[in-house]
């Protein structure tokens, strides 16, 4: 199984990673990110919006377990993140979740 907290680890420092979520809905809507990760406590009407252009970009759309302050310990930020896109996987494995049925089990299942 994937440890999604050194997936995201790897993938913030070797990847292309864009934070927040004004940047993730942007990437949904263009299509341009390959998998976009949500904090747990995200705003409802950033995460419907973030899902519901993911769905149609056909963007992975996951929630986090942890919370925004625990995304950005992961991801090595003193700021929160509520919201993370990812464009480039880099080193990490990280997309591997969407081709398995890993998703519900690393992320610990919808929130």
């Amino acid at each position: 199984m994937i440890n999604i907290d050194k997936a995201i680890a790897l993938a913030v420092k070797t990847g292309k990673v864009s934070f927040g979520a004004h940047s993730a809905l942007q990437n949904a809507k263009t299509g341009k990110a390959k998998m976009i990760v949500l904090a747990s406590n995200c705003p409802k009407d950033i995460k419907d919006d973030v899902e519901y252009y993911g769905k149609i970009s056909k963007i992975p759309v996951v929630t986090y377990k942890g919370t925004s302050m625990d995304l950005a310990e992961v991801s090595g930020k003193l700021f929160i993140i509520s919201a993370l896109s990812i464009r480039e996987s880099g080193d990490s494995d990280i997309l591997k979740l969407i081709e398995t049925s890993e998703i519900q089990e690393a992320i610990g299942g919808e929130q």
